[in-house]
């Protein structure tokens, strides 16, 4: 148990990352948490989204990775929000906080549906320069519970966490797979009842994404052939929404192959990512190039051996 939590790379992590809280709205409980690592000379960065279940801290693995490479990488926790439209525009007045014209969103199931959201949102004055999209999904009508959205709020916490639990994975998985569980139950402990009524709302509510107002957005699709909370028929969706996408097919990883398949993630998500090197809309320093491309041809090497 806890074998992520007491790990070097984690602590590591926390020790030299720190957690910053921003509030962008009016009312001040609002508040996003987020870790910013890399160089800030980078006007474009990737932002990663968690699912319902996580916050900022489960994408420590390819916060270290890619700031490593030279890029610039910002996790984050959302604050309390019930409709999408209001998440929306929190997201938005936090880019302009932060002072982030446009940025490269990584989301994860529930994060990489409000990534989709936030696209259409601002496809008219566009803040989304591409998507990264981890076992998500583009329809909230895949998990009936669309009946049942608006009264998540009643709910209490443990009855919340028993609904978020019963996606997790059941039956034998390898250490690496359990140990991302067990992470990710510990991640969900520590969210009260409020964050996650409205991130359940958030996630089942009435709503489908609009591809025809995202159809300039470059996407990557990342997804699993083993067993996650994605049926067949989401996926199929999300290929059929994204014909132009790149997909990254993992055999294993489960819900969370962000952190038991992070040497593979973090390889697509730097494959993602060569297409904007060179230009406005790149997230690394232009002086580490060369040498993000030698370690990923040596990589490439090695996975494609596997």
């Amino acid at each position: 148990m806890d074998e992520i939590k007491v790990s070097p790379d984690y602590n590591w992590f926390r020790s030299t990352v720190p957690l910053k809280r921003i509030i962008v709205d009016d009312d001040d409980s609002k508040v996003w948490s987020l870790y910013d690592a890399g160089p800030k000379s980078v006007r474009c960065p990737i932002i990663f989204l968690p699912p319902v279940s996580g916050t900022a801290e489960v994408f420590f693995q390819q916060v270290l990775a890619l700031t490593g490479w030279g890029y610039r990488v910002i996790s984050l926790q959302y604050p309390v929000y019930w409709d999408l439209m209001e998440f929306c525009d929190g997201f938005r007045k936090l880019l302009d906080h932060l002072q982030l014209d446009k940025v490269h969103l990584f989301g994860a199931s529930l994060g990489g549906f409000l990534a989709q959201k936030f696209a259409e949102y601002t496809h008219k004055s566009p803040r989304v320069h591409s998507l990264i999209l981890c076992n998500s999904f583009s329809d909230t009508s895949i998990f009936n519970q669309t009946w049942t959205a608006n009264s998540f709020w009643l709910m209490p916490a443990f009855l919340l966490k028993k609904i978020v639990l019963g996606n997790f994975a059941k039956g034998p998985v390898d250490p690496k797979m359990a140990d991302a569980i067990d992470f990710m139950v510990d991640r969900l402990e520590s969210l009260n009842q409020s964050e996650l009524a409205s991130r359940l709302t958030l996630n089942c509510q009435n709503s489908y994404v609009e591809p025809h107002k995202i159809k300039d957005v470059a996407v990557t699709i990342i997804d699993v052939f083993d067993q996650s909370a994605l049926s067949l028929e989401a996926k199929e969706e999300m290929y059929k929404l994204y014909p132009n996408a790149r997909r990254a097919h993992l055999k294993t990883g489960g819900n969370f192959p962000y952190l038991c398949r992070s040497a593979e993630v973090n390889l697509y998500i730097q494959i993602h990512m060569r297409q904007f090197h060179g230009t406005r809309y790149a997230a690394i320093n232009p002086a580490m190039v060369s040498a993000e491309e030698l370690e990923m041809s040596t990589h490439l090497v090695g996975f494609y051996q596997i």
